[in-house]
């Protein structure tokens, strides 16, 4: 049986990886969550969710749970036996690689403040880093353990795992597995421990294995398109095939969010010179895909485009690498007017572009609506809308 005794974890960062995992442990532990916006600090300690997320909202409402958020790292860490690390690691585009410096600061903080702790980074990571992290700072307590997350089912995701995986065997590794086992909802999770630089690479290759899927469908969608073909009837055939099988296949404008794109790109940054032609192809697939249906929507002769939500999943509120923005930049290239409809933004300005609240307004004022999904509320203006979305899923 899993080690269910009563353990201080600091989780740091508040974003959907940290929160969800921070509200998951704190039905059995004790966990104090370091946060750097204030804002969402007070959310957390009103019981209120600072990101869209269902049942997140539903467990800091019902739920006891032992949870504290703070802006303070010592107080957050003292005396905790496991640090969690999910803050952010963009890709920049200058250096071509995940910008780490974030988990580099807590990684020192907690080395300060708690130096007997565990630390699992969370956060995505290039393939070496946490064997880099260990040899810059003499401690062998540093741990990666991917996360597998939705945006705006995290919770979901983290109670029902599709798999644990942690990279390292040692003692602290299985007791961190446990936790998370323990804590899940799903019976019999399959658990698996690797070496650090294996853990960081499933987690890259399963995400391009799912860009690659993406670009697979939307690369299906854009020849049929351009032959005059339908693409369900194709879709629905070839996903008959067992071994592809009817999942993932809806087309979209790209794939994005927040994960694949920044993702894929690590991956082939890590490649360096190793030969390959796959991983290359993935992401300049989605450039393409973006071009292909920016050059659809232009085509139309819009005078007025208008872009129905920034965000790529329903349920989240995170519109970050989204693809739907791309196309609006393409769109917007050529001189085409673009207005916003997105309640997740509280600016009235999206790069130059009006952000329009009131649905109907918007409704009468775009002459073209894109959407990356259809959505029940834009049925009464179907002749209107421009989407991929043959199969009404993410």
């Amino acid at each position: 049986m899993p080690d269910t005794s009563r353990t201080k974890i600091a989780v740091a960062g508040l974003g959907y990886v940290g929160l969800s995992n921070a509200v998951l442990l704190a039905g059995h532990h004790t966990v104090a969550a370091l946060e750097i916006d204030e804002g969402r600090v007070a959310k957390v300690a009103a019981g209120l969710s600072p990101i869209e997320d269902a049942e997140i909202s539903k467990h800091l409402a019902e739920r006891e749970l032992d949870l504290q958020a703070t802006t303070d790292a010592a107080e957050a860490l003292a005396g905790a036996e496991f640090v969690v690390i999910a803050t952010p690691t963009n890709y920049d585009p200058r250096t071509n690689h995940f910008d780490t410096s974030s988990v580099e600061a807590v990684i020192a903080q907690a080395r300060v403040h708690a130096p007997a702790a565990t630390i699992v980074i969370k956060s995505t990571i290039p393939v070496g880093f946490t064997n880099r992290m260990r040899a810059e700072t003499g401690f062998d307590g540093i741990l990666f353990s991917p996360e597998f997350l939705r945006e705006g089912k995290a919770l979901y995701d983290c109670l029902y795992p599709s798999r644990v995986i942690v990279g390292d065997h040692g003692a602290p590794a299985h007791r961190f597995a446990d936790m998370l086992v323990d804590a899940a909802e799903k019976d019999d999770v399959p658990v698996l421990f690797t070496s650090s630089s294996e853990a960081e690479a499933i987690k890259l290759f399963s995400n391009t294995y799912l860009a690659m899927r993406v670009a697979f469908f939307n690369e299906l969608d854009s020849y049929a398109v351009a032959h005059g073909l339908n693409p369900k009837e194709i879709i629905d055939g070839v996903s008959l095939e067992p071994r592809i099988g009817d999942h993932y296949n809806n087309p979209s404008f790209g794939y994005g969010g927040y994960c694949l794109p920044k993702d894929t790109k690590q991956l082939l940054a890590n490649y360096e010179a190793v030969p390959q032609n796959l991983i290359a192809a993935i992401v300049e697939s989605n450039r393409t895909r973006k071009d292909f249906i920016a050059d659809q929507i232009i085509a139309r002769k819009p005078k007025v485009v208008g872009v129905y939500r920034l965000v790529m999943k329903a349920g989240s509120d995170n519109f970050r690498d989204s693809s739907i923005q791309g196309i609006m930049k393409r769109v917007k290239a050529k001189g085409i007017e673009c207005i916003v409809y997105e309640p997740a933004l509280p600016e009235d300005d999206f790069f130059n572009s009006r952000v329009e609240r009131d649905l109907g307004a918007f409704k009468q004022d775009a002459d073209l609506i894109i959407a990356n999904r259809r959505a029940p509320e834009l049925s009464d203006v179907a002749e209107k809308l421009y989407t991929r979305d043959l199969f009404g899923v993410d």
